[in-house]
């Protein structure tokens, strides 16, 4: 099974190549922030399994042709990559709406979020849609982010 990091990284590099078809693997590490060797691996794979094929454009130059097997490919990760950000999307809401529940129910309509990000925007705004105003008073509860995690901390309140 592929972790979601290798989907993403593979969604991203077929949609670079299809975009430019020209493009050299050293680009392409750049543009994933990954090793060249990384990006060789992957390119590999996508070759071998028939969803990507090489043509040699000039002497030293390659070129990448993304094969109608490869786009398939591109829409179910495509497909993939949203639903989990829907997953993620969900989860988080329900994790802040149970927190916001505790911290209601302790009398505070006020509340800091701490660290950036997606996650923080979803907290943020489902903190704004149950009516709680964000401050940065450090008195204030917190919904502080750990990656993917919300933790809530009632700042010696619980």
């Amino acid at each position: 099974m592929e972790s979601s990091n290798e989907s993403n990284r593979e969604l991203t590099l077929l949609e670079h190549v299809e975009n430019n078809p020209d493009v050299n693997q050293s680009t392409l590490a750049t543009q994933l922030g990954v090793a060249v060797g990384t990006v060789n691996w992957h390119l590999k794979r996508l070759i071998a399994k028939g969803y990507v094929k090489v043509q040699r454009a000039e002497r030293k130059k390659l070129r990448y042709i993304i094969t109608p097997e490869g786009i398939a490919l591109r829409a179910r990760l495509t497909v993939d990559y949203i639903e989990r950000s829907f997953d993620l999307y969900r989860k988080t809401r329900l994790r802040v709406k149970e927190h916001l529940d505790a911290i209601g129910a302790a009398g505070i309509n006020r509340v800091r979020v701490t660290g950036e990000g997606d996650v923080a925007d979803i907290c943020k705004l489902s903190c704004l849609e149950q009516g709680f105003v964000i401050v940065q008073d450090a008195d204030a509860p917190a919904l502080e982010i750990k990656g993917f995690k919300v933790l809530l901390n009632m700042g010696g309140r619980e």
